[in-house]
């Protein structure tokens, strides 16, 4: 078995360097989180302009996700083999090139090629920002730097909406991926002047092409399945069946592959820490509940309350104001309270958010709307701090680009079929919703006949009158089905409380481990 090589920690960076190296980083990855949720509120718009159904604009949201998440687990590989300041540049520069030609996209499919090259050369930059981030400062402030990190991965997905939906109604989508070129070139330039004589120690490593293909085989087939599934008609579907049994079959010889493997893409000896699988399982899940409802929320506005791409971007925006002031505070604090608890109290205050817009209802205004999501800063304050805390404690430095790519990959994931997730459910609730509400709409029935008699005087033709019957019931049942998604994805993030639980008291934070501290 190949040595590992020696890792000597650098001494952490000082004064102005230290201040300009967190903002250098932090910029490339507002410009990454930025990009996961610039596109949801311009969905439909998107899908209009190229001529396809707002479902299949989810696409563009979940090409990325997917493709992103595959790149993650490659980030300790690469990073070992390259250097994490060479490779973190380079994906930045990728990044910026590959944003480029999504804005130049003249159809869908192109878009979507676009979107999943530009997700997958973005892999990299997440984790080692974090990891980079970690290795400027000592210690003892381990946490104000994770709270640092933090706060751009909660400003991100707020100017996402904001920024993106103002794009939209007053430019032309396109610049909703050319505004990452200043900002991906500044970073990219900042970052390799300050970090450069700071390169990590390489090794040439065999890469695991085995692992890496049946990685991208199982998750792509099953991102495709769920994508797929709403417009086949799921299991009913011998090409949904096909991907269904190709994901299965993939992911059982992935983990077979894998766990045998020397130096494997994806390192799931990670996961014999009780840390770092409870609190994976937690982000994930959690995560992918947070990621399906902010993506529902803009399109049933849009789609069905009349709200523009601006107004949509505004109501999801007011999550920053309690992430922003709270973050330093958490991270200020992560050591002296426990992690455990301040993660649980993040999953109490999503539920109480979801389980008030579950009561949502089509004369809701503005601010009925936004005040759930002012409340979700709260919890997103105190969600990714903590449970990052958890995953990492006890890793050592050298192993927090990988540990961190594989819970970033878990997370990514789990963004993805979020979205398909909860895009499905709603449709299918929906149906069920105006299949019940249209059976109310009968002559036998005083109020149908009423609303029918005063369209009917208000010059409407009897198919007209029906017409404008069955956008009011369309309008109903997608709220309903809206409001159902809501109430379960608020039952489901109670139900992750335990999940935080099975992990064990910190004796020690990010990379600041020992080979085997904290592995069983």
């Amino acid at each position: 078995m190949a040595s590992a090589p020696q890792f000597n920690p650098l001494p952490p960076l000082q004064g102005a360097a230290r201040m300009w190296g967190t903002i250098a980083l932090s910029l490339a990855t507002f410009m990454n989180v930025l990009d996961s949720s610039i596109a949801n509120v311009s969905l439909p718009a998107i899908a209009g302009d190229l001529g396809v159904s707002a479902n299949q604009g989810t696409w563009v949201i979940t090409s990325f996700g997917v493709a992103n998440a595959i790149a993650l687990p490659l980030t300790g590989w690469l990073s070992q083999r390259f250097g994490q300041v060479r490779l973190f540049v380079t994906s930045v520069l990728l990044f910026v090139l590959t944003s480029w030609l999504c804005g130049l996209a003249p159809n869908m499919n192109s878009l979507i090629a676009f979107r999943a090259l530009q997700g997958f050369v973005a892999g990299p930059m997440i984790p080692l920002s974090q990891g980079l981030l970690l290795s400027s400062y000592p210690p003892a402030l381990a946490g104000l730097a994770m709270a640092l990190w933090a706060m751009t991965t909660l400003v991100a997905p707020v100017m996402g909406p904001l920024l993106g939906g103002w794009i939209t109604d007053n430019i032309y989508w396109s610049w909703i991926f050319y505004i990452n070129i200043p900002l991906g070139l500044l970073s990219a330039f900042m970052v390799w002047t300050i970090y450069h004589k700071r390169e990590s120690v390489t090794q040439k490593l065999p890469i695991d092409s085995v692992g890496l293909g049946l990685l991208v085989l199982w998750v792509g087939a099953l991102q495709i399945m769920l994508d797929k599934g709403k417009e086949l008609d799921w299991f009913h579907s011998s090409e949904v069946v096909t991907l269904g049994v190709v994901a299965l079959v993939g992911f059982a010889f992935f983990l077979a592959w894998e766990l045998t493997e020397e130096h494997p893409v994806v390192d799931l000896r990670l996961f014999k820490r009780r840390n770092f699988w409870s609190g994976t399982v937690a982000v994930a899940v959690g995560y992918g509940l947070f990621f399906g409802n902010v993506v529902l929320l803009p399109l049933w506005l849009q789609q069905f309350m009349g709200y523009p791409s601006t107004d949509a971007g505004m109501l999801l925006a007011p999550v920053g104001i309690f992430a922003i002031i709270l973050s330093p505070i958490v991270g200020k604090n992560i050591t002296r309270v426990d992690p455990r608890y301040l993660a649980s109290f993040a999953f109490v205050i999503f539920a109480a958010v979801l389980l008030m817009r579950s009561h949502f209802n089509t004369q809701a205004d503005f601010g009925t709307i936004m005040l759930p999501t002012i409340v979700q800063g709260i919890a997103m304050a105190f969600f990714f701090i903590p449970l990052s805390f958890i995953t990492l404690s006890g890793i050592t430095p050298d192993k927090i680009p990988a540990a961190s790519g594989l819970s970033s990959f878990a997370r990514i994931v789990a963004g993805s079929f979020g979205t398909s997730i909860a895009t499905t459910v709603w449709q299918d609730r929906a149906a069920m919703h105006h299949a019940q509400l249209a059976e109310s709409v009968e002559k036998g029935n005083f109020a149908a006949t009423q609303v029918l008699a005063g369209l009917g005087s208000a010059g409407l033709s009897p198919e007209q009158s029906l017409a404008q019957i069955n956008r009011l019931v369309d309008q109903q049942a997608y709220m309903l089905a809206a409001n159902d998604v809501f109430y379960a994805s608020a039952l489901m993030f109670l139900l992750l409380i335990p999940f935080v639980w099975m992990s064990r008291p910190l004796n020690g934070g990010p990379g600041a481990g020992t080979v085997d501290a904290g592995a069983h």
